[in-house]
């Protein structure tokens, strides 16, 4: 379901919502329209993505532990609410190879750039590294969708903060292929999120960071 369709969904049913959701979805569904009109600049569309997924869930900014905690809870409850396994399906149907491809690259690994800019030679984030891909591995074999798309979107959360934070260059070649991945994974989890969320018995997420107020 693309945005426009979503628009149109969201409307039939934003009456009967709680504000809180209705704002959310009404932001996210807006966000998700422009990365939908971004066709060329990769860098771009993520980050329009990942900006609909944070409409969609946050409550509360600026603690990265509290943000990723409440993606975690996020997705529980949306786990638990999608019957048809929807998000299931877009992992181990869709993006096998991508997101065995992101498992695998020590460049969206934050441990990886912690003890680069610790400046610690004692291999030890190789040493967890290769354990979590064993683990990461195991879960996909195991379709264990909780796991599997915690994994994928701690992967992804290290990709935005390198593009928020200016630690990548604009349309590099360094991190084309996460990013063309990464987009790409997002492009059918943040509309089939929404879908989720526009069904009756979601999960209410709580009131928003930012609150629409009048005038």
């Amino acid at each position: 379901m693309d945005s426009t369709a979503l628009k149109e969904a969201h409307r039939l049913v934003r009456d009967a919502q709680p504000d809180s959701t209705r704002v959310r979805l009404h932001r996210a569904i807006s966000w998700l329209n422009r990365a939908e009109q971004e066709d060329q600049d990769t860098d771009a569309r993520f980050l329009f993505l990942w900006i609909a997924l944070n409409a969609a869930y946050a409550q509360e900014f600026g603690f990265e532990n509290a943000e990723r905690e409440q993606l975690r809870r996020f997705f529980e409850a949306l786990l638990a609410h999608d019957r048809q396994g929807s998000l299931q399906d877009i992992l181990f149907k869709q993006f096998p190879g991508p997101i065995r491809t992101l498992i695998g690259n020590r460049f969206v690994y934050a441990r990886f750039w912690k003890a680069l800019r610790e400046h610690d030679s004692s291999n030890r984030w190789a040493e967890r590294f290769a354990t979590d891909q064993r683990s990461a591995l195991q879960a996909v074999v195991e379709r264990r969708t909780e796991v599997v798309l915690s994994i994928v979107l701690d992967r992804l959360y290290v990709l935005r903060n390198q593009l928020v934070h200016g630690g990548a260059t604009w349309d590099s070649q360094a991190n084309r292929a996460q990013l063309r991945d990464g987009a790409a994974i997002l492009g059918q989890l943040v509309p089939a999120i929404l879908q989720l969320m526009l069904q009756d018995g979601a999960p209410e997420l709580g009131e928003v960071a930012y609150p629409m107020l009048p005038g």
